[in-house]
């Protein structure tokens, strides 16, 4: 179970103010039911960084909607208008550009926001 934020902040304090350790922690407070492997990873965390909150880009990257990509896209989608029965499929367009359909279809929708393809699919 993640720790809550009003767990970090205690946790903090009581770590940097009065020394208590994972095992100090768990018998202060055993209603919380914290684990010592978890404790002990946030003490790491606050003794190297100085704080409990997560490292900017720690998260899962994004790499089908970028700039370029949208770009990409939006080039591939707007050199159709205009010119009857030459389309490319959301599919076609994924094959080209080598992301994946469903990033295809977002950056169009979020990105582009494009309403002519939306009334397609309705």
């Amino acid at each position: 179970m993640p720790f809550s934020e009003e767990d970090k902040v205690l946790i903090k304090n009581l770590n940097l103010y009065k020394g208590y350790g994972p095992r100090r922690l768990m018998t202060e407070f055993p209603e919380k039911n914290w684990k010592k492997g978890a404790l002990e990873k946030l003490l790491r965390k606050l003794r190297d960084t100085g704080s409990t909150n997560r490292r900017y880009g720690s998260g899962r990257p994004k790499h089908a909607r970028t700039e370029e990509n949208v770009t990409s896209v939006e080039e591939l989608v707007q050199s159709q208008e205009g010119q009857p029965q030459t389309h490319r499929s959301t599919r076609q367009i994924a094959r080209e550009m080598r992301i994946s359909q469903s990033s295809v279809v977002r950056i169009i929708h979020r990105d582009l926001d494009l309403k002519c393809l939306k009334r397609r699919r309705a």
